[in-house]
Order: C-alpha cells, then sequence, then structure tokens
C-alpha cells in the first residue's frame, strides 16, 4: 500500500487510540511487524498545546517508522495551523479525526461529530491538505447513526479533496464499541473510491484479518483493541496471511522481556509518577485473565518503579517454576 511517496511492507496499520498509541507502544508494535503506527489524537486548539501531554504527543524524538500525526478539530483555520505545526515538528503524514465517539470530543463538533456535515468535512479535508505538503489521511466511522450511514459520501468527498488515503471504522457513532462491526459499508466505500482504503473494527485474531481483507478487499488493516496487551499480534496476523498457518503462542521468557522494557520506556517517557499510572494499564491489558485479577489488583496499588519492576519479575519466576 501507498500512502504519497510511503510504501508501506505490508497491510497492517496500528490504530490511532488515545491514552494507548504512545510512542513506546507505536515503537512495540512496530517491532513487531505493524508497517505504520498513527499517533494519539492532537487537538487542533493551540491553547492547550503547552500542556505536558500535547508536548510529549508532538515528540518525535526516537520514532520507529514512519510519524503519523493524527489531529482532531471543528475549525478548518486551525485544523491547517495544526498540521503545519505537527509537519514542523517531524510528521510525515497528517491524519484527520472524525471517527472518534467520545463525548467531549463531539460536543465540540469534532471527531465522528462532523459526519453529520459533509460540507464542514469538505472545508476541513480542503484546508488541511492545501496547508502541509506532506500526505494527509482521513480516518471516519460508517456514518453518525445505522440509519443514517454516509460513508459512502464521505469517501467520495475524502478523495475528492485530496485525501492520500481513508481508514474506516465499521461501527457509526452511535455504536460506539457496541455490538460487532459491520464490514458492508466498508466494502461499498472500496468499490467507490480509487485512493487506498483501511478497515478497522473487530480485527482480534489473524483468522478474522483474513476474512476481512478477502470479503472488503480494502487495501490495509487498522488494528486497535486487538493490540493492547498484544503488540506481537502484527507479527501473528502476518504469518497467518503468508502461509495460511498460526504461529505459537508467545513464549513466556518473550513477554517477560517485552513487559520489563514496556515499563521501562513508559517510565522514561513520562516520568516515575505517570509512568507507574500508566503501567497499571498496559500491565491489566497484558495480564488480563480472570485467573490474573488478584495479581492486577496488587499491581494497581503499587507506588514506585522498583515495586512494580519486582512483582512482574516475580509473576514469572513464579510462572516458570510451575
Amino acid at each position: 500500500m501507498q500512502i504519497g511517496p510511503y510504501r508501506l511492507k505490508n497491510q497492517l496499520i496500528v490504530a490511532p487510540m488515545a491514552g494507548v498509541t504512545d510512542q513506546p507502544f507505536r515503537n512495540l508494535c512496530i517491532r513487531y511487524g505493524a508497517a505504520m503506527a498513527v499517533s494519539e489524537m492532537l487537538s487542533s486548539n493551540p491553547d492547550v498545546w503547552d500542556t505536558d501531554k500535547s508536548r510529549l504527543r508532538m515528540t518525535h524524538a526516537g520514532e520507529d517508522g514512519i510519524r503519523s500525526v493524527q489531529i482532531a478539530g471543528s475549525d478548518p483555520e486551525l485544523m491547517a495551523n495544526a498540521a503545519a505545526v505537527n509537519v514542523q515538528q517531524g510528521a510525515q503524514i497528517i491524519d484527520i479525526n472524525m471517527g472518534c465517539p467520545a463525548k467531549k470530543v463531539n460536543k465540540k463538533l469534532a471527531g465522528s461529530a462532523l459526519l453529520q456535515d459533509p460540507q464542514q468535512v469538505e472545508a476541513i479535508l480542503k484546508a488541511v491538505v492545501a496547508a502541509v505538503d506532506v500526505p494527509v489521511t482521513l480516518k471516519i466511522r460508517t456514518g453518525w447513526a445505522p440509519e443514517h450511514r454516509n460513508g459512502v459520501h464521505i469517501a467520495q468527498i475524502a478523495e475528492n479533496c485530496g485525501i492520500a488515503s481513508l481508514a474506516v471504522h465499521g461501527r457509526t457513532r452511535q455504536c460506539m464499541y457496541k455490538g460487532e462491526a459491520e464490514y458492508d459499508t466498508i466494502k461499498a466505500i472500496k468499490k467507490q473510491i480509487s485512493i487506498p482504503v483501511v478497515a478497522n473494527g473487530d480485527i482480534l485474531t489473524p483468522e478474522k484479518a483474513r476474512f476481512v481483507l478477502d470479503y472488503t478487499g480494502v487495501d490495509a488493516l487498522m488494528i486497535g483493541r486487538g493490540a493492547q496487551g498484544r503488540p506481537w499480534i502484527f507479527r501473528e496476523i502476518q504469518h497467518y496471511l503468508d502461509t495460511g498457518n498460526k504461529l505459537a503462542p508467545v513464549e513466556t521468557d518473550e513477554k517477560r522481556q517485552l513487559m520489563l522494557e514496556h515499563l521501562k520506556m513508559l517510565y522514561a517517557l513520562y516520568g516515575d509518577y505517570k509512568g507507574i499510572r500508566f503501567a497499571r494499564k498496559h500491565v491489566g491489558w497484558y495480564l488480563n485473565q480472570e485467573s490474573q485479577r488478584a495479581f492486577r489488583a496488587e499491581f494497581n496499588r503499587l507506588v514506585t518503579v522498583e515495586e512494580q519492576c519486582s512483582m512482574v519479575e516475580h509473576y514469572f519466576d513464579e510462572f516458570a517454576a510451575n
């Protein structure tokens, strides 16, 4: 798949997820086979850029792979300016968020709320494409509500405005993350436009990845929640796409080293205080089985870097002993 001058090595992309796809997570997913990882959503409002959260999201030193930065907002001028600033900061691709279903985003008429206003969609896309000399991509949902699936129309607007590729989550805004993703709208979009189309939603296994590719005819897949606590899912999917066979489960020693490295990357990026809190979330995803509930509860009470690392080490030592 080609996005502007960038040729992706395969068909697997990490979906942008607020509070998840920070630089450590993106780099790990790239290491495990993702062709590209899109950053966490950045507000187009410059008033919030001076916060620690925004500064960290706008920093790309040490970034592995193609630097794709997602921006969100509803004002064409602010969105264009945000795109230009992020390109100056090192973004190689600008991605526009018109898919986020969160209330705090939608109440500002941003994210998936924009799908209700095709004219505003067009104004934003034209402004951003004109403001930068890098490829601009777009992420949408299939529509605002099941009875208002206008994804095909939005996709046609995107192509006409010069969008380089389009990612589509197979749910409407009203659906949030409930129920099952539907791929008929994505399939219809792929038939109607000539730019690359990326399917997103409920791609949790290698078998599902194969099905979605075959059913929709899309150019690539975008994987979000399926990678939480499983950055190796990209390696598993690529192996299955290449061979038709499933890889053996990740070895315990590899998972141990990966988790410890991930923790240290979080501490280095956020500092101990915030790093400890982000670590709780990620460890909860890595060890999410019912049998690991007591471990998670105890881990979430720890307040030092040393305690967290020691507890993870001890968990795997006990696992190896049994």
